[in-house]
């Protein structure tokens, strides 16, 4: 198992809040019972032992986090055989035992989550992970669909929600449930949320521009503009060119030859130059203008 160091950190960060949506009552709502009490310990242990990994650069072959794993396994276990009705553990914890690649172990613990508390969104994603990754994308659309319906501002179930409806486009297909033309918009629209929900996450925008591409039926015009958009926040040079190669290709979708010979002139890094040759190509028939 090798666990990225920013895997490592999103699990910090997700612990807690998976823990709150779980059904742990704010503070300031009711007093705060032992097994809420004993959670929020384990999941600091957790932030605590996963952000020094992820500092130091380690992965799942380290000892210490090997270690570290199978303490708040213990803690979670202990937890649990004290409290089997706590859905908000059952959540954390095989949230926790998803993101470490401990995946069959993960299912069943939030599958017992979600039979404690159907109302989890944490719980219905990750769910619908397994599902797609089990390849049944049928079932698994219905998770992220109930996901995104118990917690509609996360752009993470949305993002997911488009990746599942783009890479299983035929069996949905197939299935007489959809047409190409009602899966494309769901799919676009799935993206286009999930960048409006988190607009500093250039991968969600990024992934919205290239759905256009997707289209039985593209918007050349949109897709032009969602690229411009990508380059004006673009974080890099390297990134503005690769945005403005998107650009070219879609003012040549658009036979608009003169202005994507343009938009190439200002694409000069060395490590863009075999795919701006390739879109150089398909000016030849124009050259002579």
């Amino acid at each position: 198992m090798h666990f990225r160091p920013a895997l490592l950190l999103a699990v910090c960060a997700a612990l807690p809040a998976a823990a709150a949506r779980a059904g742990t009552p704010a503070p300031e709502a009711v007093s705060e019972s032992m097994p809420e009490h004993r959670l929020k310990e384990i999941a600091e242990h957790q932030r605590v032992l996963f952000a020094d990994a992820a500092a130091q650069g380690k992965d799942m072959d380290s000892m210490a986090l090997k270690s570290g794993v199978e303490q708040l396994t213990n803690e979670y276990e202990s937890l649990l055989r004290d409290n089997p009705e706590f859905a908000a553990g059952y959540a954390s914890y095989g949230y926790m035992l998803w993101k470490v690649s401990l995946r069959k172990q993960a299912v069943a613990i939030l599958m017992k989550a979600n039979q404690l508390d159907p109302d989890i969104p944490l719980v219905k994603n990750e769910l619908g992970n397994y599902l797609a990754e089990e390849g049944k994308p049928l079932e698994a659309v219905n998770y992220f669909l109930a996901a995104i319906k118990l917690e509609p501002s996360e752009p993470l179930y949305h993002y997911q929600l488009g990746t599942l409806l783009y890479e299983a486009r035929d069996d949905f297909l197939k299935s007489g449930g959809w047409t190409r033309a009602a899966l494309d918009h769901s799919i676009q629209e799935a993206f286009r949320r999930a960048a409006d929900l988190a607009p500093d996450r250039i991968e969600f925008s990024y992934r919205y521009a290239e759905s256009y591409y997707d289209l039985q039926e593209p918007d050349w015009p949109s897709a032009l503009k969602a690229w411009e958009g990508l380059e004006a926040r673009a974080q890099s040079d390297i990134e503005r060119q690769t945005m403005r190669l998107h650009e070219a290709n879609v003012l040549l979708a658009m036979a608009k030859p003169d202005d994507a010979r343009r938009v190439l002139g200002a694409v000069t890094d060395p490590a863009l130059e075999s795919q701006k040759q390739k879109l150089v190509a398909r000016l030849a028939p124009d050259a002579g203008k």
